[in-house]
């Protein structure tokens, strides 16, 4: 199972605002080349968008499917990649001071996928991974404007680097 976290400063509801826009889901989900919403109504239980990964001259039609979703603070998606199989995809928001800890959490459900999950497969999920939520974090914080929540630079436990030092 790969399990990967980011700390993004915004508010969790400016977060949340960002993951229910499926017109945005090509923006910070790696991989997908556009956005096509196919039924119901992003992000509700059973809605679907259907999307194009471009491998080289190889074009995947895939589709991920929301199969739960608890309005600002969790969506879990099962993303369907043809013959490859189906993996879900669970996204959860946790209010952290004025932030948001994001904590995704993909693990394969059926097909190849499943069988040929291995250490080598999930490293490779832990790099798409740190590239997707440093995707969601500069989406979140840009679109956040006044609900992007930084640190103050006062925090207690906050570590100030002293160059030549050696030392935080």
């Amino acid at each position: 199972m790969a399990v990967r976290h980011r700390l993004i400063q915004a508010t969790p509801e400016a977060v949340w605002d960002v993951l229910a826009d499926g017109d945005l889901y090509v923006q910070w989900v790696v991989g997908p080349s556009e956005v096509t919403p196919r039924d119901g109504q992003w992000p509700q239980v059973g809605a679907t968008i259907a999307y194009e990964v471009r491998l080289g001259p190889l074009r995947l039609h895939n589709e991920s499917v929301v199969r739960r979703c608890v309005p600002g603070s969790e969506l879990e998606l099962e993303a369907k990649a043809g013959r490859l199989g189906t993996a879900r995809i669970a996204v959860e928001l946790r209010p952290w001071g004025e932030q948001c800890l994001v904590i995704v959490d993909e693990h394969p459900l059926r097909g190849p996928g499943g069988l040929l999950h291995n250490v080598g497969v999930e490293a490779l999920i832990q790099v798409r991974h740190r590239a997707m939520l440093a995707r969601l974090a500069n989406l979140c914080e840009s679109e956040a404007g006044d609900r992007c929540r930084p640190d103050p630079p006062d925090t207690v436990g906050s570590v100030e680097y002293r160059p030549g030092t050696g030392r935080a």
